[in-house]
């Protein structure tokens, strides 16, 4: 199988915007993760609600949905997606000790959503450090990765290896 090229690099090796104005709108999906590391006390306080800020996982959800709606914003070449999903979910993992980010979006489009949904779970475990990190600096933000990608003339893509 031939490595696709860069497509957002020209011919004379200057960025620009992708056109996918000629391609099908196909139904695309996209989930990422990534891990906030953290002491056990720090995620027993997040779970029980008693962080000084507040809620840190109903901020950090909704600031992983409210990044994903503007990746297009943050990251330069990335065309702007009319989303038909977002979910940001923040789970436990009381063996890490730390929290699993997890973020699926999706669109019917002509590009696909992998961007937002890294987008969605980066903003996601900053917004946890950012309402923690006067009780917890060492906390480590680790393994942002996509999981899956579906839909799109690449076809589906799923990670195999932990």
């Amino acid at each position: 199988m031939k490595e696709p090229g860069l497509t957002h690099i020209g011919p004379s090796g200057d960025a620009h915007m992708v056109d996918v104005g000629a391609k099908n709108q196909t139904q695309r999906l996209a989930v990422a993760e990534g891990r906030v590391l953290m002491r056990p006390e720090t995620l027993d306080m997040i779970v029980a609600g008693n962080a000084k800020k507040g809620d840190v996982l109903g901020v950090a959800r909704i600031a992983g949905i409210m990044a994903a709606k503007k990746t297009h914003d943050l990251i330069p070449l990335c065309h702007p997606l009319a989303l038909d999903k977002v979910s940001v979910t923040l789970e436990p993992e009381p063996a890490l000790p730390g929290l699993l980010v997890t973020a699926t979006v999706g669109v019917t489009g002509r590009t696909g959503v992998e961007m937002e949904a890294l987008t969605a779970v980066s903003v996601a475990c900053l917004t946890v450090y950012d309402m923690t990190k006067a009780v917890d600096r060492g906390m480590e933000i680790t393994g942002i990765r996509l999981v899956e990608k579906t839909g799109g003339k690449s076809g589906d893509y799923r990670r195999t290896q932990a």
